[in-house]
């Protein structure tokens, strides 16, 4: 492949294509990364604050420009495609107000009197691999913290997501960042391999699939870097005889469906005791059933498409072989057309342990709905999965609730609240959801060398 084609997936027109770096247009980038390094890493907080506000300020006046970009490239519709946009813009001004503050010298008092400090720089140059479904969220989550630790970075994006790469680029450009700083690179995955074995790359982090994960973290590990991996989920939404059930049910159909469901931290499975399982059932499927469909720049529609057609036609084959294995079908579980990203939202019931559906991640528009007699019940199933990413929990029992998160396996419960990432709350996963954590002081600090200085 020496071209990269960024198509439209609505309407599968080609809206334009690219030519892949040469090695040695990659070599030039990796010594401007390295070379930027040497002086952005002693840059005052000050600023590399401004400059962070800069791009915050880029985004908000642009985002409309930047929104159509993702929208047009990966399918999601405007309105969210806005709001991703919005969230970009806050998680610059959260590292622009907060870094300082996270990476500043942390003394130690021994118990013999004597004292030390622990100092927090700067490594170098970071490589973020990056996936398609949020194109401008899960890079500004990664290069905020990062570059405002004062390394560089360098994005290898999605190969359907090429304009999106260039456009994060370009706000970096327009924000008034000393070239070099942050670079996007348009390579195939070969070419990443061989970025990683660079010595001028000093750690990689990835967010994708599970084999993306395990391919990035065998070669950073092969040459000794440090990799942070945030992969799939299949996150579980349990809701308790005690819960709010018109909210959760309402708020489960949301949690489902945001970005046609092409989210690692959308609610997948949804563990309803039985008591309430029909009345969560009726409202779930209603709510799902008056979305309206529209094409992406459609200010009223609530969906439009799948990223690729590849996308759609894998999701279908694991609805069709969870149903062989006795699977039943609630709502949709059409065949999408050949080369299509349309689908048709689905709703899967009495879900069977050896299917598909039971223990894989279900990247679209496709609920899973399981009944259980007991609380202890529901935690078990939650359990019951490779993955362990994000977890939403429903009951008016606060002190049970709490009782309960403490028994789920994940990185993050959310309580009587659908499963959000924020700046201010550490993210990531476990199990084979990948490790390390980012946004909070928690994700500044995985990319920094924490040093003991022994002070006497």
């Amino acid at each position: 492949m020496s071209q990269i084609k960024s198509i439209n997936p609505y309407s599968g027109e080609i809206l334009k294509e690219f030519q892949l770096l040469t090695e040695n247009q990659v070599q030039e980038k990796l010594q401007k990364g390295e070379k930027a390094y040497q002086q952005w890493k002693t840059s005052p907080f000050s600023d590399k604050s401004k400059l962070m506000r800069k791009a915050a300020e880029e985004l908000r006046e642009n985002k409309e420009h930047y929104a159509k970009i993702i929208s047009l490239e990966m399918g999601k519709i405007i309105k969210e495609s806005v709001s991703e946009v919005e969230k970009c813009a806050w998680v610059c001004e959260y590292y622009a107000d907060n870094a300082e503050e996270f990476l500043k010298p942390e003394p130690i008092s021994l118990p013999d009197g004597k004292k030390a400090k622990l100092l927090h720089q700067p490594i170098g140059t970071v490589l973020a691999v990056m996936p398609w479904n949020f194109p401008f969220w899960q890079v500004f989550r990664f290069a905020a913290p990062t570059l405002m630790a004062g390394n560089t970075g360098l994005l290898k994006h999605a190969s359907n997501v090429p304009q999106c790469a260039l456009a994060i680029e370009e706000v970096f450009t327009k924000a008034g960042f000393p070239e070099g700083v942050f670079q996007s690179l348009l390579i195939d995955s070969k070419t990443t391999t061989a970025i990683i074995e660079n010595p001028i790359v000093k750690a990689v982090t990835l967010t994708g699939s599970e084999k993306a994960g395990a391919a990035v973290a065998s070669a950073a590990g092969k040459h000794i870097k440090k990799s942070l991996l945030e992969l799939g989920g299949s996150d579980p939404f349990i809701i308790l005889e005690d819960a709010d059930i018109e909210e959760a049910s309402k708020t489960a159909a949301k949690a489902r469906m945001i970005n046609f469901g092409q989210s690692c931290i959308a609610a997948k499975r949804f563990i309803v005791q039985d008591t309430v399982y029909d009345q969560f059932l009726e409202i779930f499927s209603n709510e799902i059933k008056n979305l309206k469909a529209g094409e992406p720049l459609d200010e009223n529609a609530d969906y439009a498409c799948m990223a690729r057609p590849d996308l759609a036609q894998e999701l279908y084959e694991q609805i069709q072989k969870s149903v062989e294995k006795g699977a039943k079908v609630l709502l949709g579980g059409k065949a999408p057309e050949k080369g299509s990203t349309k689908f048709s939202p689905t709703i899967l019931t009495d879900i069977p342990k050896d299917s598909p559906a039971y223990s894989e991640e279900l990247f679209g528009p496709v609920a899973l709905v399981f009944r259980v007699k007991s609380a202890d019940e529901a935690i078990q199933i939650a359990n019951d999965s490779e993955f362990g990413l994000g977890s939403s929990l429903w009951t008016k029992n606060q002190e049970k609730a709490e009782a309960l998160a403490s028994r789920i396996e994940s990185g993050a419960v959310f309580i009587n609240s659908l499963v959000a990432s924020n700046p201010h709350l550490p993210f990531g996963g476990i199990k084979k959801s990948g490790y390390g954590r980012e946004l909070s002081r928690h994700g500044i600090l995985e990319f920094v060398n924490t040093k003991t200085v022994y002070l006497g």
